[in-house]
């Protein structure tokens, strides 16, 4: 079993991997290999991330396919220690899957990959679940309360850095979904702007007779604003930012 990295900081190591991986997913994906590579024993121990966004979960990253596999079951049955302990923040753990009370059908499905205990500690929380970090045992006997309070140690280090990722990334999306509004509109006033001249009409006038094209087209305004402003002016539509 690999030990924590000495030297640097969690913090400082995730920080440098945020400013390496934009994006949510790139992130968690690298933070994943990370976890892997500190926690995972091929022979002993499989690592991996879940994710649940939007009403679903999916594994961002994990050590081998073996533990992608051990993921992918848990999500077909709907319901186990990870996905649990994503979406409530309580760490969950089950010491021996053979007699385990909870999960039952789960645990039995598992048996047949070799695995016989999991460790899931939450890394984040949201209204509609988080991110869990799973280690999925070979055996019993490996979740020691050294091991575990060493996963702790990690995570409550990790959180912190986590929801400032998050927090990059929506905003990010909010000012992503800004600009998009901000392009459509510009298209649009544009292309009302050539209607106008071409039937001397109202802008009132000009934005009705786009919106009935729309409609009859079943196609969105914004496209068609567009598709009018290239055939007029031969040149996408740009929208200039302060």
């Amino acid at each position: 079993m690999t030990a924590l990295t000495r030297g640097t900081s969690v913090a400082a190591q995730l920080q440098q991997l945020i400013l390496d991986n934009p994006g949510m997913e790139l992130f968690l994906e690298a933070f994943a290999g990370q976890a892997a590579e500190l926690f995972s024993d091929p022979d002993q121990l499989l690592c991996s991330i879940t994710l649940k966004r939007d009403k679903r979960a999916q594994t961002v990253a994990s050590s081998s396919t073996e533990a992608n596999q051990l993921d992918e079951l848990q999500y077909g049955y709907g319901d186990g220690p990870c996905l649990y302990a994503a979406e409530s923040g309580e760490l969950t753990l089950v010491a021996d899957t053979r007699t385990g009370s909870r999960w039952i059908e789960y645990f039995e499905a598992i048996h047949g990959l070799g695995c016989y205990s999991v460790l899931a500690v939450p890394l984040l929380i949201g209204d509609d679940g988080g991110a869990a970090l799973n280690l999925y045992g070979k055996s019993t006997g490996i979740f020691t309360d050294d091991f575990v309070h060493a996963v702790e140690d990690y995570a409550a280090e990790a959180a912190v850095t986590l929801q400032v990722a998050v927090q990059i990334a929506n905003h990010k999306e909010v000012s992503d979904d800004l600009r998009k509004a901000m392009e459509s509109r510009t298209a649009i006033d544009i292309a009302v702007g050539i209607v106008a001249g071409q039937n001397r009409c109202s802008q009132e006038e000009a934005f009705g007779i786009l919106r009935r094209a729309s409609s009859h087209q079943n196609i969105k305004l914004r496209e068609l604003a567009e598709r009018l402003v290239e055939s007029v002016t031969a040149a996408k539509v740009a929208t200039h930012f302060a």
